[in-house]
């Protein structure tokens, strides 16, 4: 077939999960309940941060950033999937696509920077208590949230520039429920070379990096967990990070086993129902982990509701709000 250079390109074909017509609502039912979960558990997050003067910390500050990366984060894949399902239609334009890779390459950097920055944050609270409000001032967190966004936008407006550069045949069918970067550069008929380096020196730079900060942390909180004497202190220690340990986990296990996944099945089928793990599933139970055992969380919360309680009240007229 003749190459067709990208910017003739007008569109893509998603072929999702299955295109068996009877899974289709399921589908449909299914990933509509994990969205409005992942929307609606992380929006409680933001809200209960910024109602709460309590939790005007770094550690929640950080938080309520990574749930509002996550709303982002799913929101660029999960509505376009549920319309082509409504819709029964698998296109997606040039430029939505182009966008996806854009966006959903934005905010998985940002997610991997923000976890390292609540490690380095939880270092700092278990390994240097008494200059904890010295080092981590607002000044520091609040430039390390800025550095974080900037070198996302700047890493993901590299790869999709470099992405444009690339000639495409005319058949374009990507089997995936959302435009996957990796994805897209296979089906190129030109030469991927730089855009594979590019992709290789990122996963190194930007994940390799990040995980190695995040282990380093982890291996000084436990050698000073270790080294207290009483169990409770212990305990009380370990509590205020095991949230942010759990996630780091869940996040990085099912990135890796997409791809462990991915390269031992050779179906790009598997690898977009392993992608959900990640894509998905993680960003709908961080909230889950954070507020089940964080009693100032759950503090946070209950302030919020009483708060939305009291108002419904004043505008109902009600003694109860419904």
């Amino acid at each position: 077939m003749e190459p067709k250079n990208l910017t003739g390109v007008s569109e893509f074909h998603l072929l999702g999960f299955s295109e068996e017509p009877e899974l289709q609502s399921l589908i449909f039912g299914l990933f509509l309940s994990m969205y409005l979960i992942t929307v609606f558990g992380n929006l409680l997050i933001i809200l209960a941060v910024s109602s709460d003067s309590h939790l005007h910390t770094p550690m929640y500050f950080f938080l309520s950033n990574l749930s509002f990366v996550d709303i982002c984060f799913t929101s660029t894949t999960i509505p376009k999937m549920l319309w082509n399902i409504q819709t029964q239609s698998k296109v997606i334009t040039f430029e939505g696509c182009i966008t996806q890779v854009y966006f959903f390459t934005l905010f998985i950097v940002l997610d991997i920077l923000l976890l390292t920055v609540m490690a380095y944050d939880c270092f700092v609270a278990i390994c240097h208590p008494l200059h904890y409000s010295v080092i981590m001032n607002p000044q520091l967190y609040g430039l390390l949230v800025l550095v974080s966004w900037i070198i996302s936008i700047l890493h993901s407006l590299l790869e999709s520039l470099m992405v444009l550069r690339l000639s495409f045949c005319t058949v374009l069918e990507i089997p995936h429920f959302f435009c996957e970067l990796n994805q897209i550069i296979q089906l190129a008929s030109s030469d991927p070379f730089l855009n594979n380096i590019l992709i290789y020196f990122a996963a190194v730079l930007l994940a390799g990096g990040p995980l190695s900060g995040i282990l380093y942390s982890y291996y000084k909180v436990l050698s000073s967990i270790h080294g207290i004497s009483s169990a409770q202190g212990k305990y009380k220690a370990f509590s205020s990070c095991a949230s942010h340990l759990s996630v780091v986990s869940l996040f990085y296990c099912t990135g890796l086993g997409v791809y462990l996944s991915s390269a031992g099945t050779h179906s790009l089928h598997s690898s977009a129902t392993a992608s959900v793990m990640y894509t998905v599933v993680t960003p709908m139970l961080n909230p889950f982990i954070y507020s089940l055992r964080n009693k100032d969380l759950k503090t946070g919360l209950k302030i919020l509701f009483e708060e939305v309680a009291l108002k419904c009240h004043f505008v109902l007229g009600l003694k109860k709000c419904p």
